[in-house]
């Protein structure tokens, strides 16, 4: 009997090694240091260092995917803002499309995901992360309210963003060949 109760302490304490360092597998875009082709740089984890610098345009596409905690938010999805509302999104694994058919509406913009990071900083989370890319737009932001409490974390990874060129704003984007 001594022995199961040593292995089931042993069991315990690895299983939470593992949860506090993480086991194996990659969590995402690197957070420092030069790029790779499978980590893309991210020159800052700090709160706000790039994103009080990032504007967020009226229209882009972007790659979300959440995870961590007990929530509805949970999957990958491919989101369309335009005017600054989400106007479309698409669930692309099979946790995204059930969350995309029980509650669209939780499905944020950029800068919803910034506005709770903002909130979660302000109320003194445990934790309220980012790392940002070289434009300043976040590629992943962390956030865990409560140290000791279980399930409440939440995690964002944001891909394959493509901000949608302005021509007013962006001369490169109007057609070659026309003279005014």
């Amino acid at each position: 009997m001594a022995s199961v109760r040593s292995l089931s302490s042993v069991v315990l304490v690895g299983g939470l090694v593992c949860t506090v360092v993480g086991c194996g597998g990659d969590s995402g875009a690197s957070v420092s240091g030069p790029g790779t082709a499978a980590s893309p740089p991210t020159p800052s984890s700090s709160f706000s260092s790039f994103a009080e610098s990032w504007e967020e345009p009226a229209s882009y596409v972007y790659t979300l995917t959440s995870s961590e905690g007990e929530r509805s938010l949970i999957g990958r999805f491919r989101v369309t803002v335009r005017d600054g509302k989400v106007a479309d999104v698409v669930g692309l694994d099979e946790s995204g499309r059930g969350a995309v058919q029980r509650a669209p509406e939780e499905v944020p913009t950029i800068g919803g995901l910034l506005d709770q990071l903002t909130r979660a900083h302000a109320e003194g989370a445990d934790t309220a992360e980012a790392a940002y890319a070289p434009d300043g737009h976040p590629v992943r932001i962390t956030l865990d309210p409560e140290k000791d409490a279980v399930d409440d974390e939440q995690s964002y990874v944001i891909s394959d963003y493509e901000p949608e060129r302005d021509p007013a704003r962006d001369p490169a984007s109007e057609p070659v060949g026309e003279q005014p």
